[in-house]
């Protein structure tokens, strides 16, 4: 930073004009691209996509969000997409946004939700849904090949191509072309031509316009040539979705609030069908959830997506949940080292560079410190992680004037009838009618015709209850190790967590408090032998949903007959690519399989199936929208032990 003017000593240069950055950003990009035109013509329920390269200070999508606000009809939605190699601190972000006073109210929204920024994909949602904003942090050639989206307008940003030439490459603008609707169009505030040649050979007529300032020239131009389209595994892509604007969600746990709040949020209609008496009834019940985020160094998918995940659901407290009262506490979250395994992996994510705000190493004695307890191992703190009560985030979600919910209603069949499905009791009688549903049943998921294929099991887990006192409330921090203990809420500590796969009943066991006492010795052994003594308050029980891959499934449903006798080429030769549109289950989607981290993945999946189901940029990339599809069983099934070793399968089901 110089002064408040933002300065990158990596590029040597400004991150905006020094005389008018805001007025430069109205010119060059949003007049140039005629987004106020653009904009007043929208009809109800349409979504609009600007794609930029540089997401810098954010200005541009700022001063975008001010003009949409203004002119974009009330029923309408914004979806901003930008990419940033290296993203601003928060402090160095509040420092050059508050150069542009007007811009204060968006600015405050945007910082209110901001920390400082991980690798990967973040996802955000502002002015009540109306405008989501999806990051793609890392190298913009890495990012944008993996963007599932139709563009309508691109900011070509970024440092000067004398400063940063490696950007300025036609790859980019092929990418851009492949990425866009037709008739989409771009700006950019740089005239050089071999920018302007680029963008021409990739399909876009460009042409020269008056520059800002002391420039006398820029580019502007619109895609006249569409690319020819790549092939993409039909079993992956996007089906056919309707014009109504309705859904039902069977569940009432956190997927399935998650996904009724992120619809509603989008002016989707939403009806929430439970079959138990109240919200969060089954395994979201619990009185504390965790946000613990355990990742790999390594990076495989299950790592991304959690890590994706934990910080959109940061974000989404922030937003929608005030703390205190049993409701949540960002009280950091300590993950011990409970063996050399697992303390290598935690010093391999501690050397790999993590703002310190998201995750530091700490020995023993520091731990113990934050803990406010005795801690006997070094471990990773993660400031921003901490507690949630399920239930209370449940009927927060659900408190949308777009969500009806109906409890007590217990679904056993779905039948499609033309283009309806109907949601039928145990003696036939119709309880519901919707064009699409999305089932966020835990393992119930599976228990439908239409889902009994899906890769499914439950997995019992109890938690148990300790009384708090004065020397146990000096705990701080949520503890994690093989199990995990909570600070005090409301006079109880709670303690876990059971895995059994030999029952599957709802009745508490001696025999698994015990178990839990026995993991609380690995947190803490104070803690231990302070509720040696002390008897159980009680216990809860409830059935985690896990997939074989311990992914959960999320997005639309294949016929499964159709698809294995459709693609049997695939058993034959994996590397074949057929054409062929997937037979899909019209309107049915699916949102389960989340585990014991249905805190950290539930909220961003309900933004995946809202985006399946609104056509919008997906909030994660192609890769982990396919790592988590439902389809990727039936893939597996069909290939299994038959592809040859030249010929396996990628991830996702990409050939290598």
């Amino acid at each position: 930073m110089d002064g408040d003017q933002p300065f990158s000593s990596r590029f040597d240069d400004v991150y905006f004009s020094r005389e008018s950055g805001l007025d430069e950003t109205r010119h060059v990009f949003l007049t140039h691209n005629r987004l106020e035109q653009r904009w007043t013509a929208l009809s109800a329920g349409e979504h609009f996509c600007i794609a930029e390269t540089g997401f810098g200070t954010g200005l541009n999508f700022l001063a975008a969000w001010q003009l949409w606000q203004a002119c974009a009809p009330v029923d309408t939605f914004l979806h901003f997409v930008s990419t940033e190699k290296y993203p601003l601190s928060r402090t160095d972000l509040q420092r050059a946004l508050a150069i542009w006073p007007e811009l204060g109210p968006f600015s405050a929204e945007l910082l209110s939700q901001y920390q400082d920024l991980t690798p990967g994909w973040q996802h955000f949602s502002f002015a009540g849904g109306r405008v989501t904003l999806t990051l793609l942090i890392g190298d913009l050639f890495d990012t944008l090949p993996q963007l599932d989206a139709a563009v309508d307008a691109w900011f070509l940003d970024g440092f000067a191509p004398a400063r940063n030439p490696d950007m300025w490459q036609p790859a980019l603008y092929q990418r851009m072309a492949e990425l866009s609707r037709p008739g989409a169009t771009v700006a950019t505030f740089t005239s050089v031509g071999d920018v302007r040649r680029g963008l021409i050979a990739a399909g876009f007529a460009m042409q020269k316009v008056k520059g800002f300032g002391r420039k006398r020239e820029m580019l502007c131009g619109q895609l006249e040539q569409a690319p020819a389209s790549r092939w993409q595994a039909p079993w992956y892509a996007r089906p056919n979705t309707t014009t109504e604007r309705s859904a039902i969600v069977v569940g009432a746990g956190l997927a399935g609030c998650s996904t009724a709040h992120s619809l509603a949020r989008r002016g989707w209609q939403v009806t929430v069908l439970e079959r138990l008496p109240e919200i969060a009834g089954a395994a979201s019940g619990n009185p504390q959830g965790i946000l613990y985020c355990k990742l790999s160094p390594h990076h495989p998918p299950l790592s991304r997506f959690i890590q994706s995940s934990y910080q959109y659901s940061l974000r989404l407290l922030q937003r929608e949940l005030e703390p205190g009262e049993g409701r949540w506490q960002a009280c950091g979250v300590l993950q011990l080292g409970s063996d050399e395994k697992e303390l290598r992996r935690q010093q391999g994510l501690a050397d790999q560079g993590y703002p310190h705000s998201f995750l530091y190493a700490v020995n023993a004695a520091e731990a113990s410190a934050l803990a406010g307890v005795k801690v006997e191992r070094s471990g990773l703190f993660f400031p921003g992680g901490g507690w949630v009560s399920p239930p209370a985030l449940c009927r927060r979600l659900l408190e949308h004037p777009n969500i009806q919910v109906r409890t007590t209603t217990t679904i056993v069949e779905l039948r499609r009838d033309d283009d309806q499905w109907q949601l039928l009791d145990e003696n036939g009688n119709q309880l519901a009618t919707s064009g699409t549903v999305i089932i966020c049943g835990a393992h119930e998921t599976a228990r439908f015709a239409q889902t009994r294929h899906l890769a499914l099991k439950p997995i019992r887990g109890q938690i148990t209850h300790l009384p708090a006192d004065n020397d146990s409330s000096r705990l701080k921090t949520v503890l994690c190790a093989d199990g995990y203990v909570s600070p005090a809420r409301q006079g109880q500590h709670h303690l876990g967590a059971s895995f059994r796969f030999d029952r599957l009943d709802l009745v508490p066991s001696d025999e698994e408090n015990q178990h839990n006492l026995e993991l609380l010795l690995g947190l803490s052994p104070e803690l231990h032998q302070h509720f040696s003594s002390t008897p159980p308050l009680g216990a809860r029980v409830g059935l985690r949903c896990t997939a074989p891959d311990y992914l959960p499934l999320l997005g639309p449903v294949l016929k499964p007959d159709s698809f294995l006798q459709q693609y049997a080429v695939l058993g034959k030769d994996a590397s074949q690519q057929p054409d062929e549109q997937a037979p899909w289950q019209p309107g049915l989607y699916v949102n389960t399989a989340h585990g014991s981290r249905g805190m950290i993945s539930a909220p961003l999946s309900g933004e995946l199936l809202a985006a399946w189901l609104n056509n919008e940029p997906l909030p994660l990339p192609r890769d982990l929208s396919e790592a988590v599809h439902p389809s990727r069983f039936l893939l597996r099934q069909l290939v299994r032990g038959k592809q040859t070793s030249r010929h396996k399968p990628g991830p996702a089901g990409q050939r290598q």
